[in-house]
């Protein structure tokens, strides 16, 4: 089986992809909160964002992170 540290980076030929513009629905919430996602229930601090997929998943994601790999669309 193969075991991938954080880390490090295997030494594969890896290809280069650009993730696909799919706009997702999100909302900052300013408390503690749990959501039941695919992964079972996760909890996110006030200020993280909740997010919905395309496939009605529900995820969350750190406001540190929602910056860096989101565009806010008004």
């Amino acid at each position: 089986m193969l075991k991938f540290r954080f880390n490090e980076t295997p030494d594969f030929d890896f290809n280069t992809a650009t993730k696909k513009p799919i706009p997702v629905k999100c909302i900052q919430i300013q408390e503690a909160f749990q959501v039941e996602s695919l992964e079972g229930t996760v909890t996110g601090k006030a200020g993280d964002w909740l997010m919905i997929g395309i496939d009605g998943e529900k995820y969350i994601c750190d406001d540190a992170i929602f910056k860096r790999t989101y565009d806010l669309q008004e």
